[in-house]
């Protein structure tokens, strides 16, 4: 089946403060944009899903596991399943950050 969205029409969802999602999937994946602002809380956390990171503005620490890896536009990582790791905003300047996750994650579908 065919799905068709217009991602300017996707409301913004407040997760916590700083952070806020739209998200859009199928049956096998998810696609979120994360919008993380300066001084967000960071939450480590974990789950069973392979997550590919897309930053689209601003610049981001992202801690995986025991690494730390600073992405700004256009930087690309590949977080495993099963693996800690959270986002820390570096500068005055929101972050846009695009994931992809597999399988898909009808969580963020709710």
């Amino acid at each position: 089946m065919i799905q068709r969205i217009d991602w300017n029409a996707v409301p913004w969802q407040n997760i916590r403060q700083g952070v806020d999602r739209k998200a859009f999937g199928g049956e096998r994946a998810t696609l979120a944009l994360h919008r993380l602002a300066p001084g967000h809380a960071p939450r480590p956390h974990a789950h069973e899903h392979e997550q590919i990171v897309y930053i689209l503005q601003g610049e981001v620490d992202f801690h995986v596991g025991d690494e730390v890896v600073r992405l700004g536009p256009g930087g690309l990582l590949v977080i495993p399943p099963n693996v800690q790791h959270y986002a820390e905003v570096v500068g005055e300047t929101d972050v846009l950050n695009l994931d992809v996750f597999s399988p898909a994650r009808p969580d963020y579908l709710a």
